[in-house]
C-alpha cells in the first residue's frame, strides 16, 4: 500500500492512498462470492449463478462494499503507523475504484499538533474574597416574609397605597374597542400598572364606580398602547391588604425545620456564604480556563470548534424546553445565535486541549471506581437507578465522554494546585 501525507496546515492534513490491484481484486472476488450465494436471477438455480454474471449484474453494489471494506482499514493502518490521531472521522474524497486497477483515494482530516502546555506554576489566579453582611441576611428574611404574606379583606375604609383591589374593568381605546374584565385584581404600586392608574383608585370604597382617562407616553413599552389615551370604567368589588408574618420563632418553624429565628438566620448566612464560595470557585476556574486557552498558539481544528458551537446551541434549546418554551417558537435567529457562540467555543476547545495535554503528560488516569461514583451522583440527582443510567450511557456512547470529562477535571485540580492564588479586595454582600 502506497501512502503520502501532506501538511495543509498545523492541524489540517491529507493522506493519499493507493491500494494494490491484487488486494482490490481479491476483495472484489470475496464480495462477489457472497453475492453468488445469495443471488436470485432468472435461468439460474440459487447459488449456481456464474461469478462473471454476478459481477456484471451487481457491479455497483460490489464495488460499493469493496470501497467501504478497504478504505477504513487502510486509513486506520496508515494513521497508526505514524502515530497520528485525528480529531474526527476523516473525509474521504477523490475515490478511484475499478476491478483490475488499484484503489486510489484521499483522506482529509484534522489533528492536534504536539505542543507544550507550559509551566503551571507560572499561572496566577485572582481569588475574590467575599463577606456576608447582616443586611444581606435580613434581606433574605424579608423576601421570605413577603413570600409568606397573606391577604385580608379590608372593611370600613377606602383604597390606600399597597392595597390589592378586585374590580370589574372596561378599557376603551381610541378606536372604540372595549377590553372587558368581570373580575381582575390590581396590586397598587406594581411596576406593570398603567401610568397614573393607581392614583385614580386611591380613596374609592367597595361598590364605588369611576370612569377616568389615562394617557400612555410615546415611550411606553407596549406598542399598541404607546401614545394613546385609554378610558377606564371600574367598579370596586373588594379591597384587600397584604399582611406580613411577624419575624419570630413561629415564622422560622413555618419556613422549615428551624427551632428558632436565630437558627433560621444562621442557615441563611451559611447558604449565602456557600453561594459566595461557589461564585469564587467559578470565577477562579473561568480565569484558569482563559489563561490555559491563551497557551494554544496554533490554528484550532475547525471541526472541534463547530462541534462545540452545536453543543452550545443544543444545550440552550434544552434549557428552553425545560422551561416549557418551544425553541422553534421562541423568536430566536438560531443561525445568528450559533455564530455568536464561535469565540466562546474557541476558548472552550482551546482550554480543553490544554487540559488533555496536561493529563497526558502527567499520566492522569480515571478508574472504574471514579466513573461509578459519578454515575451514582448523576443517578441520585435524576432519581434513577445507577444501573439504568449506566446502561443508557453505554448505549449512547456516553461512558467514554464521562471518562474524558473526569480526566479533565483531575487536570483542572492539578493546575489549580500548582497555580499561584492572589486575593482580591473583599466584596461585601448585602451593602
Amino acid at each position: 500500500m502506497k501512502t503520502e501525507f501532506t501538511d495543509v496546515s498545523e492541524t489540517r492534513k491529507t493522506l493519499t492512498v493507493e491500494i494494490p490491484t491484487d488486494v482490490v481484486d481479491a476483495e472484489v472476488d470475496r464480495v462477489a462470492r457472497d453475492y453468488t450465494k445469495r443471488a436470485r436471477l432468472p435461468g439460474f438455480r440459487p447459488g449456481k449463478v456464474p461469478q462473471s454474471v454476478v459481477k456484471r449484474r451487481f457491479r455497483g453494489e460490489i464495488l460499493h462494499e469493496v470501497m467501504h471494506g478497504l478504505i477504513p482499514r487502510a486509513v486506520e493502518e496508515a494513521l497508526q503507523e505514524r502515530g497520528i490521531e485525528p480529531v474526527d472521522t476523516p473525509n474521504i474524497r477523490d475515490v478511484e475504484l475499478a476491478e483490475g486497477h488499484p484503489l486510489k483515494f484521499t483522506a482529509a482530516f484534522e489533528t492536534v499538533p504536539p505542543f507544550d502546555p507550559g509551566d503551571l506554576s507560572s499561572i496566577t489566579l485572582r481569588q475574590p474574597l467575599t463577606e456576608v453582611t447582616d443586611q444581606a441576611v435580613e434581606g433574605v428574611l424579608q423576601r421570605l416574609r413577603e413570600r409568606a404574606a397573606r391577604y385580608e379583606t379590608v372593611e370600613g375604609r377606602p383604597v390606600a397605597e399597597d392595597d390589592t383591589v378586585a374590580m370589574q374593568l372596561d378599557r376603551t381605546g381610541p378606536d372604540g374597542r372595549v377590553d372587558h374584565h368581570d373580575e381582575i385584581s390590581v396590586q397598587l404600586g406594581a411596576p406593570g400598572n398603567p401610568p397614573g392608574f393607581d392614583a385614580q383608585l386611591v380613596g374609592l370604597n367597595a361598590g364605588d364606580s369611576k370612569t377616568f382617562t389615562v394617557h400612555f407616553p410615546d415611550s411606553y413599552p407596549v406598542p399598541e398602547l404607546a401614545g394613546t389615551d385609554q378610558t377606564y370604567a371600574v367598579t370596586i368589588r373588594s379591597i384587600r391588604r397584604r399582611v406580613l408574618p411577624d419575624l419570630d420563632d413561629e415564622f422560622a418553624k413555618d419556613v422549615g425545620a428551624f427551632e428558632s429565628l436565630a437558627a433560621l438566620r444562621d442557615r441563611i448566612r451559611a447558604d449565602l456564604e456557600e453561594d459566595a464560595r461557589d461564585t469564587t470557585r467559578r470565577h477562579v476556574r473561568a480565569d484558569l480556563f482563559r489563561q490555559l486557552a491563551g497557551r494554544v498558539t496554533f490554528e484550532l481544528p475547525a471541526s472541534l470548534v463547530e462541534r462545540e458551537m452545536d453543543r452550545r446551541v443544543e444545550e440552550f434549546a434544552r434549557q428552553l424546553t425545560a422551561q416549557n418554551v418551544d425553541p422553534q417558537q421562541a423568536g430566536i435567529d438560531w443561525a445568528q445565535f450559533r455564530e455568536a457562540q464561535r469565540e466562546p467555543a474557541r476558548d472552550a476547545v482551546a482550554s480543553a486541549l490544554v487540559l488533555d495535554e496536561i493529563a497526558r503528560r502527567e499520566r492522569i488516569t480515571v478508574g472504574r471506581e471514579d466513573v461509578d461514583k459519578e454515575i451514582e451522583r448523576f443517578a441520585a440527582r435524576a432519581g434513577r437507578p445507577p444501573a439504568a443510567l449506566r446502561a443508557q450511557l453505554e448505549k449512547e456512547g456516553g461512558i467514554s465522554r464521562l471518562y474524558a470529562g473526569l480526566r479533565r477535571e483531575k487536570a483542572v485540580d492539578l493546575a489549580l494546585s500548582r497555580a499561584k492564588m492572589t486575593d482580591e479586595p473583599a466584596e461585601i454582600i448585602g451593602d
